[in-house]
This record gives structure tokens, C-alpha cells and sequence, in this order.
């Protein structure tokens, strides 16, 4: 019989904004532990919330072999550990920074009503069994969430803006802020074309899901049959990047305790399907390749998903894409809902609220639209790029020509 524990420690303080008035302090600080014992091709599981002696916590998944959980995979061995922590803010530094922050904000901005959170989190994971596994990886960071309502407007709110950094920046928040706070007011027209501006994983969802490696062997995947083929633009490479330089608040090893050559492995490359992603459970299953791809499950076995769908970059600004492009505005989405992907890969959202963009810089509020289009052409002859992270939008945004209708 051979043992094997994960483990995650959370600790996430958060100070509460409500009506441009901070009104909480909140602090949690979260043990799990997922222990697991393996024994003639089944695990046994026990989920412990807050600490318990190995002992127990082993015995009482020994006692859960009877409910025959199949596991029949060898488990792995390695040794390797992570640190990514900068410099966390304590609880004292928070509340400085938020009432800092907000001051600036009800100060350069009185026309608005600011509601929202300023948090800081720190989490460290852990996988070790008796084959020789012993992994550990830690990561932190500080950020806000804050939406806006202009003091007019009878909407709940108008749109809102996120930071996450590690090391906290109070300029370039107030940088951030005051792109999307200064020309809320100035109205404009709409571009000749609609190039949507968002970040990446905004628009990534549906093709993230057709690179299953079970639903393309079933062939209910709208990628199903077209592994091998070049289908999209040269401009999209798709991996599962969780290398120093990608990796935020993520473990380097997967559930079944695989971890890839230089922390990455590519799905989509240059347009072309390379293989979609498979645990060791789905890759015996559909005898597909086994792609290091099981997601932590702490009360049963691993499963499938492990996949986080990082676009390679062109190493440019969304500015230098829309020039390269022959482009000079981009729509920046602000508040969009009650649409999305259709299992055709159609795609359809009304767009609440948006901004004008040139790519650095907001330049004004446009009218309410739906911005339509496909999976094929949003990822193909519509895919203008993905840029670098920029210090203005603090993360990388994906640029696709859309067609423009009425709300």
C-alpha cells in the first residue's frame, strides 16, 4: 500500500469598500488536506478541512478503499520546490494602501461612487507520496477589484477595473485608474472597425474546451477530426505555460504527479492542432497521449482539465498590433453580458458599456452593441494577436475583428 498527501495553506486578507467607505476587515486562513492511500488499483481519499495528524488522516482514507475509487496508475517520483512570493503587504500595510487609495480616487474622481476589495494572498501547495514525490510551490500577490458608478447614472454600476502584482505599485494602480476614471465622460463615435480589445482569457473559454482530448475522441469536440490540421491563424500558439516567466498562483506538476520539460507544453502551434490535453485516466481511456493534464480533485481521484491555455505572445504592445494591422482604435468591453459561445462555436454578446481605445490610451465612452463572431474566424483570419503585458492594462489582451450589431 503506498501513501500520498496533498496539501494547500491559504491565507487571504481583504479590506471591503462600499459607497467610497471602507467598511470590513477580513481575514481567512485555510488548511486542506487531501490524504490518499493505494492499494490494489483503488485509492482511498479523505478531505480534511483545518489539521490532522497524518495517523488519522491515513486511517480514516485506508477505511475509504471500501468505496473502490479505481486508480490502477503508478505514482511518480521527483523533487522540486518553488517560491514566487514578492512582497506581501501585512494586514496594517493594506489598510494604509486601501485608505490611500481611495482617498486619491474620491479626490481626483468625485463624480464617482467607488465600491469593491483590496486584498493580499499567499498560498502555498505541496504533493509528497511514498514513491519519492516531494513538490512544493509558493506564490502571493496584492491587488484590487474596484467598480465605479457615476453619481448620474441609475445602473448599479459602470464598469471596474483589477490589478494583481506582486510587489504592490500605488502608481501604477493610479495609472490604471486614471485611464479608466479621466475620459469616462467624453463621448464617441464607434471606429470604422470593430477590433475588440480584452484580455486573453475573456475570450478563450470555448476553444480551451475543444482541446479535450475526451470530447475529440467522441467527436463532440468542434476541433474533433482536425488533429494534424493547420485550422487557425499563424498568430495563435496555444501551450499550457506554467513556467517562471507564465506561472501566477500555480502548481509546476499536475495531479498525477507529471511535470512537463520546461514547465510547457504547446497544443496549438502556428494555427496547426498538435493534441488535446489528457490525464493518465482519459489517455488509457481513448489511448490518446497522455498529456500531464489532471487537475487536484482533494476529495476524489485527479480529473481531466489541467490546462492553462496561455496564447504566446507577439512580444508587442496592443498599440504596435493595431498599427501593424493598418488599425487605430480597438473597443475595450467594459460591461458585457448575457451571451457567449453556442456549441456551434458561434459567439454573440451585448456590450453594456465600452471604451475607445488606441491602444494605450482610453480616449471615451461608446453606445451600447453586440459584438458577434465564430471560434474559426475569431482564432483565424480575425486574430490580429495577442499582446505582451503592458503596465497601462497590467495584463495581456487579445485583439480580434468582430462584426458590430444594434443592442
Amino acid at each position: 500500500m503506498q501513501k500520498e498527501k496533498y496539501f494547500c495553506q491559504t491565507t487571504y486578507s481583504t479590506v471591503k469598500i462600499e459607497e467610497s467607505k471602507i467598511v470590513s476587515f477580513n481575514k481567512i486562513d485555510h488548511t486542506s488536506t487531501s490524504f490518499r492511500v493505494y492499494k490494489d488499483g483503488f485509492v482511498g481519499v479523505h478531505y480534511q478541512q483545518g489539521k490532522m495528524s497524518d495517523k488519522e488522516g491515513y486511517a480514516l482514507a485506508e477505511k475509504n478503499l471500501e468505496l473502490q475509487r479505481p486508480y490502477p496508475f503508478k505514482l511518480e517520483g521527483g523533487k522540486r520546490s518553488r517560491d514566487k512570493k514578492r512582497k506581501l503587504l501585512s494586514d496594517s500595510e493594506l489598510m494604509s494602501k486601501t485608505k490611500s487609495i481611495l482617498s486619491y480616487l474620491t479626490k481626483t474622481y468625485p463624480d464617482f461612487i467607488y465600491s469593491g476589495t483590496v486584498y493580499a494572498q499567499n498560498e502555498t501547495n505541496t504533493q509528497k507520496n511514498s514513491a519519492g514525490m516531494d513538490y512544493s510551490t509558493s506564490d502571493g500577490h496584492n491587488g484590487l477589484e474596484i467598480s465605479f458608478k457615476h453619481k448620474k447614472s441609475k445602473d448599479i454600476y459602470n464598469g471596474y477595473f483589477s490589478v494583481n502584482l506582486r510587489n504592490w505599485s500605488t502608481k501604477t494602480i493610479k495609472g490604471i485608474a486614471d485611464n479608466y476614471l479621466a475620459n469616462y465622460s467624453t463621448k464617441v463615435k464607434f471606429p470604422k472597425d470593430c477590433i475588440i480589445m480584452m484580455p486573453t482569457w475573456e475570450l478563450t473559454g470555448m476553444l480551451k474546451q475543444s482541446l479535450n482530448a475526451e470530447t475529440l475522441a467522441l467527436g463532440t469536440s468542434l476541433l474533433s477530426g482536425k488533429v494534424g490540421e493547420k485550422v487557425f491563424s499563424d498568430k495563435l500558439t496555444v501551450s499550457h505555460n506554467v513556467s517562471d516567466s507564465k506561472m501566477w498562483m500555480n502548481t509546476f506538476w499536475d495531479a498525477d504527479g507529471i511535470v512537463h520539460k520546461g514547465d510547457k507544453l504547446t497544443f496549438i502551434s502556428k494555427g496547426k492542432i498538435l493534441r488535446g490535453y489528457a490525464d493518465k485516466r482519459i489517455a488509457e481511456k481513448y489511448k490518446v497521449e497522455c498529456t500531464g493534464s489532471a487537475w487536484h480533485d482533494y476529495q476524489d481521484i485527479p480529473k481531466n482539465g489541467w490546462m492553462n491555455c496561455t496564447l504566446k505572445d507577439t512580444g508587442k504592445s496592443p498599440k504596435e498590433i493595431l498599427q501593424e494591422a493598418g488599425k487605430q482604435y480597438a473597443i475595450l468591453p467594459l460591461l458585457f453580458s448575457g451571451g457567449g459561445f453556442k456549441e456551434d462555436g458561434t459567439y454573440a454578446m451585448p456590450v453594456q458599456a465600452s471604451y475607445l481605445t488606441d491602444g494605450e490610451k482610453i480616449l471615451g465612452l461608446l453606445p451600447p452593441f453586440t459584438m458577434r463572431s465564430n471560434m474559426f474566424d475569431m482564432f483565424g483570419k480575425d486574430f490580429l494577436g495577442s499582446s505582451k503585458i503592458t503596465k497601462i492594462w497590467n495584463k495581456g489582451m487579445i485583439l480580434v475583428k468582430m462584426e458590430r450589431g444594434k443592442l
